[in-house]
């Protein structure tokens, strides 16, 4: 029967990792689709990093077979995988072609972080307005976090406390916003990465942009905040772009800057 039949290729599909297969019988239960689809997000993340990393290099072809091999798991949870990335933008992957590590996007970066500029501005310019006792040392630790794996090789970590620290300095506007500068905050980790890499100065210039946005926070500053908040992404952003695109004209960060860096609340 169909039932029975399945059943080697459950176990057939099993990796070292102790990971449930993705091949599920045609009665599969809800617990067995989730377990499917948690495969497909530990997979996504994986390969995510490892572009993020620079590990995957932009313009590398990706093999579905080759990487489910590599990664030990079958091509059901490589092709959602797949499917994702391209959804964020990380890899081009048209029928009947191979899958390419996306090349960096100089109109992409500077979309990105126009959108960022004007959003971060009105959250910190928003939050800054409410942030408690509490609220400032847990950013201040994330900063000295931050200042500790600088420059390390657990560059995971500095980028777990770069992102709760922004998300502190936000986190007083609504949920639907929330998800929008979050979502924009992880497409940017490319760049961020980028400026790290070809730009060994952007550690300096970016410890000292989040310690004076700390300290208008602390003084209860929400125009200084949303200047400094402006500036320091859009610093980050010209620096990869005349890294990686010196002729390009970034107009909607500059734009972006202009608008947000007058700073009136």
């Amino acid at each position: 029967m169909d039932r029975r039949s399945n059943v080697p290729k459950e176990r057939s599909a099993e990796n070292g990792s102790g990971a449930q297969a993705p091949s599920e019988p045609s009665s599969g239960t809800p617990g067995q689709a989730a377990g499917g689809r948690r495969l497909a997000l530990d997979v996504h993340g994986q390969l995510r990093n490892m572009i993020l990393s620079g590990e995957l290099r932009p313009g590398s072809a990706l093999l579905q077979a080759e990487m489910a091999r590599k990664l030990g798991v079958s091509r059901t949870p490589m092709r959602e995988a797949f499917r994702l990335l391209q959804e964020e933008g990380l890899i081009d992957a048209q029928p009947d072609q191979r899958a390419r590590v996306r090349a960096v996007d100089p109109e992409d970066l500077d979309g990105v972080y126009g959108a960022r500029i004007m959003l971060e501005t009105l959250a910190v310019s928003m939050t800054a307005k409410s942030l408690t006792a509490e609220d400032l040392e847990h950013m201040g630790e994330a900063l000295r976090r931050m200042r500790e794996l600088a420059g390390s090789d657990q560059m995971d970590e500095w980028h777990a406390a770069h992102k709760e620290f922004h998300r502190v300095a936000t986190q007083s506007v609504g949920p639907q916003l929330q998800r929008m500068i979050a979502s924009l905050g992880e497409h940017a980790e490319r760049y961020i990465r980028l400026a790290q890499m070809g730009v060994p100065s952007s550690w300096g210039r970016a410890h000292a942009d989040h310690e004076a946005l700390l300290e208008t926070l602390r003084l209860n500053d929400p125009a200084e905040a949303g200047r400094v908040i402006a500036r320091h992404l859009a610093r980050t952003a010209l620096s990869v772009l005349a890294d990686i695109a010196p002729e390009y004209e970034p107009a909607a960060t500059r734009s972006a800057l202009g608008i947000a860096g007058n700073g009136h609340s």
